[in-house]
């Protein structure tokens, strides 16, 4: 399958899923419960390097998903809430949890930022970490370079630059 057709059968799949995640909230306004997140949390976890075809070696998390960084976050704040955050679950730590850099992963580029959903946010060179819903597998990266929840996306290397293709915006 193209990459563009793999991009829009994403994009379609995450489309449906807020739909159904819409619907099933239907009636929810009665209700003063905070709304289930999809969020990936680790323990302890562990950025490291995984090639991705077509990418190089990439970040990815201690199950070898891709990492993603958000330009609309700035290098400074978490900005992909709610139902953004649905599609694209921010890496978020347990409390008193150390996260650990792999080979080739530069372990002073680790930090952290608040969630305003609350929590903490694994970040990489200022960028907070995010996985994609779409990516099913390792060794994919179905949301690399997509438009969507009003930014694109992009892996990154172990220098903490995003993986930028030739004709897409370049984050500052």
């Amino acid at each position: 399958m193209s990459r563009v057709r793999r991009h829009y059968a994403a994009g379609v799949a995450v489309c449906l899923l807020g739909v159904l995640v819409g619907v099933a909230g239907c009636g929810a306004a009665q209700s003063k419960a905070k709304p289930i997140q999809a969020t990936t949390t680790a323990a302890a976890p562990t950025v490291r390097l995984q090639a991705i075809a077509g990418l190089g070696e990439v970040l990815v998390d201690s199950h070898g998903k891709a990492l993603y960084m958000f330009p609309p976050d700035h290098r400074r704040a978490v900005t992909c809430t709610g139902p953004c955050a649905g599609s694209w679950p921010p890496l978020r730590l347990t409390k008193q949890t150390t996260p650990s850099a792999g080979p080739g992963v530069h372990a002073d580029l680790l930090g952290s930022d608040p969630d305003p959903d609350g929590g903490r946010v694994l970040t990489y060179n200022g960028w907070p970490l995010y996985t994609y819903v779409a990516d099913l597998t390792s060794r994919q990266a179905v949301g690399q370079a997509l438009n969507l929840n009003g930014g694109y996306w992009y892996v990154l290397r172990a220098s903490g630059q995003p993986v930028v293709p030739a004709g897409a915006p370049v984050p500052r």
